[in-house]
């Protein structure tokens, strides 16, 4: 799949986010829909493009995926990712 696809979708999922009066939800919860329903692939993908500068990605696209590098990066750490 290519890049352009994957930050629309994010972006998609954070504009339905958005609405959500807590920002630290809103963030947490775009980060656990792409975690439920994304393959790996697309998710290295997008995790990926944000560390290269996140072209085209929302504030919001950022921090989630922000928050799924730390969650993998974490597991990795303790041998479950």
């Amino acid at each position: 799949m290519h890049i352009e696809n994957l930050v629309k979708m994010v972006n998609d999922i954070a504009v339905f986010f958005e609405a959500e009066p807590e920002r630290r939800v809103a963030v947490h919860s775009i980060a656990d829909h792409v975690k439920k329903f994304w393959d790996p692939r697309m998710r290295r993908a997008i995790i990926q493009h944000n560390r290269d500068g996140g072209f085209g990605l929302s504030e919001l696209s950022r921090l989630a995926v922000h928050e799924l590098d730390e969650e993998s990066h974490s597991l990795l750490e303790c041998g479950d990712g």
